[in-house]
This record gives C-alpha cells, sequence and structure tokens, in this order.
C-alpha cells in the first residue's frame, strides 16, 4: 500500500498528505485491510515523497523512492486486553500479541496512554504519553558535559560521573574496523555497522546510568536541571584547525546530544522542569570564578583545575562549570515564577495579568511521547 500510494504521488506530482489521500484511498480499496491501516500507508507514502522533494529543492539528484521494509503502523483501532496487544487483522478478526512483563509494568502506570504502534518483522514499539504533575521546585543544578564525565551540582553540592569508559570502548571499535583488510560492500554496511550499532548501545547504556542518577538525585531535592548550550561544537573539531585526526576523531567520537536528550525525556516523564540556556548565557561558563567572576587562569602543571588571582584559590573546572549554569539558570528559574504583590494588607500571588512569561521548556512542553520496545 505504501508502495502504491508513492506510485501515485509520483504520477501526479503530489507530496502533500491532503492531496495524496484524496488521490489514494479509494485506489487502495482492493487490499483486505482495515482502513486505518490505509491511512497510515498514505501518510508513510508522503512522507517519503515530501524528503524526496526537499532533496530536489537542495540540489541532490534522488532515486526513484521504493520502500523494502515491512512494518504495520498505526494509532487507531487497537487495545490491550488479557497482556497482549490486539490489532486488527481483517475485518473482522483480530490478532493477538504478548507484551512482556516490564512493559505491561510501565504502560499500567497511572496516567499512561498508548498513543500508536510499530510492528516490523522482529520487533514491536508501542507509543505511550504521560502527562505528569509539574514538580515544584526550590533551587538549581547545573550539567556540565564533557568527555570523560559528566558533572551536575550547585553550590551545596556537586556530583562526578565518570564517562571515561566510553572514550576506551570509541577507541577500541576503531581500532577493529579500521584492522579490517578487505574494502567492500559487505565491510562497509555490515559488518563494521555492526561494530559501531554495539559501540552505540554500550556507550548509550553507560549515559543511562549517569542521567538516570542526576534526574532522580534532582527530584529528590526539588531542583531544576539546568542545560548549557553546545550548538556548533563539532566545528571546533574541523580539519584544518591546527588538531590531530586522533585527537578531532575523539572528540566528535562522543555524544554532545545523547546526554541531553536522555535528561530531557526523563526530567519531562516525572514532570522536572529543564531549563535550556542560550549561548549568550552559556558563555564564560567554564572560566569564570563562581565567587568573584573574574576570568579563572590555567596552569599545564595543574589537571583540570584553574585559580583566580583575586580569591587566591584553586577549583576544579567542571565544578565551576556547574556551579556556574546552576547560578545562571536560577536567574532565569526565579524571573519564571509569578511575582508577589501586596493587596488589602497581605501578600498575595497575581495569578491573572502576569506580564512575565514562563521560560522553563519543562513547564510549558507538551506531553511527554516515549517509546517502549517488547
Amino acid at each position: 500500500m505504501v508502495n502504491d500510494s508513492i506510485r501515485i504521488g509520483l504520477l501526479n506530482d503530489v507530496s502533500s498528505l491532503r492531496r495524496l489521500s484524496l488521490l489514494s484511498y479509494n485506489q487502495l480499496a482492493h487490499y483486505d485491510s482495515p482502513s486505518c491501516y490505509k491511512l497510515c500507508a498514505i501518510s508513510r507514502a508522503a512522507g517519503i515523497l515530501a524528503a524526496r522533494k526537499k532533496s530536489f529543492r537542495r540540489g541532490f539528484p534522488t532515486r526513484t523512492p521504493y520502500s523494502f521494509r515491512q512494518q504495520l503502523v498505526s494509532c487507531y483501532g487497537f487495545k490491550i486486553e488479557n497482556g497482549g496487544l490486539e490489532i486488527p487483522s481483517s475485518r473482522g478478526k483480530r490478532f493477538s500479541i504478548p507484551l512482556t512483563k516490564r512493559t505491561l509494568e510501565v504502560i499500567s502506570q497511572p496516567g499512561v496512554k498508548v498513543r500508536s504502534f510499530t510492528l516490523t518483522q522482529n520487533r514491536l514499539s508501542l507509543c505511550i504519553a504521560r502527562d505528569p504533575p509539574i514538580v515544584e521546585c526550590d533551587s538549581t543544578i547545573g550539567v556540565d558535559r564533557n568527555l570523560r564525565n559528566l558533572t551536575a551540582g550547585n553550590d551545596q553540592e556537586t556530583h562526578h560521573y565518570d564517562l571515561s569508559r566510553c572514550v576506551r570502548i570509541a577507541k577500541t571499535t576503531v581500532r577493529i574496523i579500521s584492522s579490517f583488510v578487505r574494502d567492500d560492500d559487505k565491510i562497509r554496511t555490515e559488518i563494521a555497522s555492526r561494530y559501531g550499532q554495539r559501540r552505540a548501545d554500550r556507550t548509550s547504556h553507560i549515559l543511562h546510568n549517569a542521567t538516570k542518577t542526576i534526574v532522580t538525585l534532582a527530584v529528590q531535592c526539588r531542583e531544576a536541571i539546568v542545560l548549557e548550550d553546545i550548538e556548533g561544537i563539532r566545528s571546533l573539531y574541523r580539519r584544518g584547525n591546527g588538531q590531530g585526526k586522533e585527537y578531532r576523531g575523539r572528540m566528535n567520537g562522543r555524544s554532545f546530544g545523547e546526554a541531553q536528550r536522555q535528561i530531557e525525556y526523563k526530567a519531562r516523564w516525572v514532570g522536572l522542569p529543564v531549563i535550556r540556556l542560550s549561548r549568550r548565557e552559556t558563555r564564560g561558563s567554564s572560566v569564570s570564578c563562581p565567587r568573584c567572576g573574574e576570568r579563572l587562569q590555567s596552569d599545564k602543571r595543574l589537571n583540570r583545575k584553574l585559580w583566580c588571582s583575586n580569591c587566591r584559590t584553586v577549583m576544579d573546572r567542571d565544578r565551576v562549570a556547574a556551579v556556574n549554569l546552576a547560578r545562571r539558570g536560577r536567574v532565569r528559574f526565579a524571573r519564571s515564577r509569578p511575582p508577589i504583590v501586596e493587596a488589602q494588607g497581605g501578600a498575595v500571588e497575581a495569578m491573572k495579568g502576569n506580564p512575565t512569561p514562563t521560560v522553563i521548556p519543562g513547564v510549558d512542553a507538551p506531553k511527554l511521547i516515549q517509546t517502549t520496545k517488547s
């Protein structure tokens, strides 16, 4: 059905979902399939045609699109009963897929709703949503992302989470792939990609343990999480910047965005606000003294240590960044709260007509969507 919809879209030069639905829906009537699957097939075909049109506008040549992957996607007509997912297989018939204990435990939580499912040859994915109550926070905690560690903390307490194992995993994977003698399609597309996926899985698991602990401690201490803006950081490690190949590969191989992605979705899942600072607010967070604001000095003899000429103290670079991020995020956090005004001899909270908008993305974010696999 997807390929038929693609063919119809190419013949009529159509890429929008509305026009493709009007042209394709009646021509898919000969398929003995529920109508919800037809709509999802048309939607997938529209996405493929829109991506092809975008490539044309950018000047990239593309082949005639064709869908090879067999998958079933729907957000209608299914239900969960007796520990399984029941989906319509044909008109008047249903097919039941048993779910794992972990999946049933997640979807049975209060407020969790299953929005859609995706079924492939060897995997079932459920898209679930939850609207959790917002955690009222009293302070903030800054998270500094580095190559070998994650540092989270504020003025009161700071924690370091070791990520040096991720560097060793990346180095080992690169050494194994470079040792292959043959250079053909099988090596590049099958074996090398298998090692790359194994590396990504192991790195993601290490980051998962660290980010889960960060979010758990933040919820217990009722602290909003502050993240820095490091967009465009890979431009610092391009060829021609006077850096070695091994150094560039090591810096570009770390997961800049994976730690942020995990922290954000885990925080939103429990209703914890997340503050994303702008590039201007992030500037100088790791080289400014948290006590006096002076620029810190570095010394090669001090491993990741900085010293302040005004305070005459030596500080850890990662702790300085986390404390500064927490302080700058606290300003945004305080600004997002409604002001307290005096009215009729008492202090009341101004709930209406508040000119200060909420600036914490976690508060105004839409309902969280998470994917569970069974």
